[in-house]
């Protein structure tokens, strides 16, 4: 089976079936990095994020796989959105500034559990660059190291990053339910993640 990167450069090369197999075969996990960020815009930055792969010839420097790659080039994607729509009110610090901060709602996660729901709206009141990590932690199950790569930060980065997003995210669901709700919440986040990104955060069947 060719990799990831033969099919990129086939691509690059004028071959539409080999961006075709590219495409289907890392549609859904980035259908699912925008999905809780950007609701009904997610289709339009996958395109934008694959479109982005192939002309950006010399964007890899070989040192990290290709999905680490392609979720990096989403959080390029992800900065410019917020940034092209916030224009007027000046640079964004993605560290500091949440989904919900931006103004951006997201409508139909049709999460049918409460705790479901009460977590990825907690998500989304994170630093966007927190949400992000937690999110590629938890639902595409990204390492320490591969995180790095598209945080762009040290190892030891990601991990306290990592840390004070949990921080985070437990006072966001304290303030949508009860304190033990919160960390019953917290505590099964693992065991929830196939669920959350298949049945909520995944594309609509046709």
């Amino acid at each position: 089976m060719e990799s990831d990167f033969d099919l990129l450069e086939h691509w690059r090369n004028g071959d539409r079936n080999a961006g075709t197999r590219l495409f289907e075969r890392h549609f859904k996990p980035l259908y699912r990095f925008f999905r809780n960020k950007v609701g009904d815009d997610a289709e339009d930055l996958v395109q934008q994020t694959f479109l982005a792969c192939v002309q950006a010839r010399d964007g890899f420097r070989g040192d990290a796989s290709f999905r680490t790659y392609l979720f990096t080039v989403a959080r390029n994607k992800i900065h410019q959105h917020f940034s092209r729509h916030q224009r007027k009110q000046g640079a964004i610090d993605f560290g500091v500034t949440s989904v919900i901060d931006l103004g951006v709602s997201v409508q139909r996660l049709l999460a049918q559990r409460e705790e479901h729901r009460h977590l990825l709206h907690a998500l989304r009141k994170l630093p966007v660059d927190l949400q992000i990590a937690l999110e590629l932690h938890y639902f595409e199950n990204l390492s320490g190291p591969e995180l790095a790569v598209v945080l762009e930060v040290p190892e030891g980065t990601v991990r306290s990053r990592l840390r004070r997003g949990r921080e985070l995210l437990r006072e966001a669901l304290t303030e949508l339910a009860s304190s033990e709700r919160a960390d019953s919440t917290l505590t099964s986040i693992e065991s929830w993640a196939e669920e959350i990104r298949d049945r909520v955060l995944g594309p609509k069947s046709p």
